[in-house]
């Protein structure tokens, strides 16, 4: 599928009845477009269009701001295989599965992978958008040193969605190793015997005359 093709999603289609597959990719054969939306929305996913020109039109529970991404990165990493993790969180998300969720993002990004990182919104939810880009800036600065922001923070329908990408790190270059020093050579005995230094000569008595 080309890059370049916009396709509808949820409420942007408007035909009925559609032939659909599921999110587990099986055909569920003919089905209203508001029973395929009903059933798109009970499992957080969308609902997309893949081919409009068919009749009838053939569409797909997928998640869609996931599907996107992967398709506008697909031409840049044909040199290097890059996969996408996704950490999926709620405006409720208690503070330990949160913490729990962040220590499998920083993993995926140590490891090389974007993180993709999806708020879902249910019922009511919907309306607490500002927790949810309260919470993408927390994990941004928490990520500051081993990611950068890849695609920022934005509203697509009933979740909100922020990629991140991991950098590489430059290492800390190591202090240079102190070379040892050398000890101080102790004085060696020379192999050769010094000669005895010659004894004194003994004096001699001079003769002195008796005093007359």
């Amino acid at each position: 599928m080309s890059n370049n093709v916009r396709l509808r999603v949820n409420e942007q289609i408007r035909i009925s009845p559609i032939r659909l597959i599921d999110h587990n990719k099986e055909m569920l054969g003919i089905v209203p477009t508001d029973e395929a939306l009903k059933m798109a929305r009970d499992a957080g996913l969308d609902l997309v269009e893949m081919s409009p020109n068919e009749r009838p039109p053939v569409c797909r529970i997928m998640d869609y701001g996931k599907h996107k991404y992967q398709l506008s990165k697909k031409s840049k990493q044909k040199h290097h295989e890059q996969k996408i993790k996704e950490v999926r969180l709620r405006p409720k998300t208690e503070e330990h599965d949160l913490d729990v969720k962040l220590k499998h993002a920083k993993t995926f990004l140590e490891h090389g992978d974007r993180v993709l990182f999806t708020m879902l919104f249910r019922g009511r939810e919907r309306f607490h958008q500002d927790i949810a880009a309260e919470t993408f800036t927390e994990i941004v600065q928490k990520f500051a040193d081993i990611s950068k922001v890849d695609q920022p923070a934005r509203l697509m329908g009933r979740r909100m969605t922020m990629v991140l990408a991991p950098v590489k790190l430059v290492p800390a270059k190591k202090p240079p190793k102190d070379a040892p020093k050398k000890k101080d050579a102790a004085p060696t005995e020379s192999a050769e015997p010094t000669a005895p230094s010659p004894a004194p000569a003994p004096a001699t008595e001079v003769p002195t005359g008796s005093a007359e």
